[in-house]
Parts: structure tokens; sequence; C-alpha cells
């Protein structure tokens, strides 16, 4: 099933960190305002945090759900980031 963005407009830099830890990942090195996050399992997230508060673009955040995070929509509701 496909995931629906138009429901992830509001996610902020600080909720996806915080969905991100959820899920196991750590962040494991900084340079400048990218951090960088691994799971055991050998998947990584690259976040450029200017602001935690900023909201990100449907984009971007869509190719760090599926081709970094690779998170299907029950993580995402399991994550909280999508009400179930």
């Amino acid at each position: 099933m496909a995931i629906d963005y138009s429901k992830l407009r509001g996610v902020t830099v600080r909720k996806l960190i915080t969905a991100l830890k959820r899920d196991g990942f750590r962040e494991w090195r900084r340079k400048g305002a990218t951090r960088f996050f691994a799971h055991p399992d050998g998947r990584t997230v690259t976040l450029h945090v200017h602001r935690p508060g900023q909201t990100l673009k449907v984009g971007t955040l869509k190719a760090i759900i599926e081709e970094q995070a690779r998170w299907t929509e029950a993580d995402l509701k399991r994550l909280k980031l999508l009400k179930p």
C-alpha cells in the first residue's frame, strides 16, 4: 500500500528524530548541520538539521522514509508519525 504523504505534511525534524530513535536508530556522527543515524540492521539515515522545528518538504520526507529508513505505512503508525 502506498503511503499518503499529504498526512505527513506537518512532520518536523524533531518529530522525525524522535521516530528514528524509537525505531532503534542511534546518532553516530555529526558534521556541521548534518546528523547521521545508524540502525543495528545496517540502515542509515542522513538529516540536515538547521532548525529542529523546521517542517520537512514532502519530497525530502519521502526519500528519508522510503529509501533510507525503509519504513512502511504500518511502521509510520507504530512510530506515531501517522494516526492509526
